[in-house]
């Protein structure tokens, strides 16, 4: 039993060859012009001096100017994967932080995150660290509250989706247009 369990961790095929070297050249500056606009944006127009740029946001570049073409990295799943995943954190530190332990709500939040991006059609991987850094947070993200979902994150991920739409599209390789789909 155990012998045939650890023969299904056996490689089944070759990893796939190196991208070219223009579409890692356009990954490149999608994800640096995408971060900085955040980053920027975040510098001048933040509220109350609240952080801008969140490790979730590096996660999304990686996917939407480095794999564009992915079911991951489609305009729904950004939006949609990052609020709904903020909405989620949002209710659980409201609603039951008083309950349980961070450890558990980090845990669920994730695992909710995930079904709610599931069920909502909207995967997107660094969802879960959206909601994972809110119930991680200090008082300051805290009190955003429902506002967190909105502005970092809405606002954070349509300035990462408008680069995307940008840069992915200046390229003239085909293959890098932008978005497969919207909705």
């Amino acid at each position: 039993m155990i012998k045939s369990y650890v023969q299904r961790m056996k490689a089944k095929s070759q990893p796939p060859s190196r991208k070219p070297l223009s579409k890692i050249i356009w990954s490149g500056i999608g994800a640096f012009l995408g971060i900085y606009f955040v980053a920027i944006f975040g510098y001048y127009f933040a509220i109350e001096e609240t952080f801008f740029l969140l490790g979730s946001f590096g996660a999304s570049a990686v996917l939407i100017y480095g794999a564009p073409q992915a079911d991951f990295s489609q305009p729904r799943n950004i939006l949609g994967g990052h609020v709904l995943s903020a909405c989620v954190a949002v209710i659980l530190m409201k609603f039951f932080s008083p309950l349980f332990s961070v450890e558990f709500l980090c845990a669920l939040s994730v695992s909710l995150s995930i079904m709610v991006m599931h069920f909502s059609r909207t995967m997107h991987p660094p969802g879960g660290a959206t909601a994972l850094i809110y119930i991680m947070g200090n008082e300051k993200i805290h009190s955003l509250s429902w506002l967190y979902p909105l502005t970092p994150i809405g606002l954070g991920a349509l300035i990462m989706l408008l680069v995307a739409l940008l840069v992915n599209n200046l390229s003239s390789n085909s293959q890098r247009h932008y978005p497969t789909y919207w909705w």
